[in-house]
């Protein structure tokens, strides 16, 4: 219904800003929406020497439907510190 949510992983980036394994292991997906919510005024803070007085960016929600449970989904966020885009990558 899109309103019952449940966290499901919790993962931090490494210095690249990418994770070192799979959020979720293999079988664990299923059909439906989910959202990945990245913290990018913490890596950015990290990453440029941002203060929270000077951010412009700070959570960014990707919201997206797994139709196929089977497929690989890869969700890159190309972020800078004044915007940010996603697509569905291979």
């Amino acid at each position: 219904d899109g309103d019952t949510r449940e966290s499901l992983a919790s993962v931090q980036t490494n210095d690249d800003g990418r994770t070192d394994s799979p959020i979720l292991p293999a079988g664990a997906f299923a059909v439906g929406s989910y959202e990945l919510v990245f913290q990018v005024g913490a890596y950015l803070d990290r990453q440029q020497g941002q203060t929270k007085a000077n951010r412009f960016l700070d959570v960014v929600p990707i919201r997206f439907q797994i139709d196929d449970e089977t497929s690989h989904y890869h969700v890159p966020l190309l972020v800078s510190p004044f915007g940010y885009s996603t697509y569905r990558g291979s």
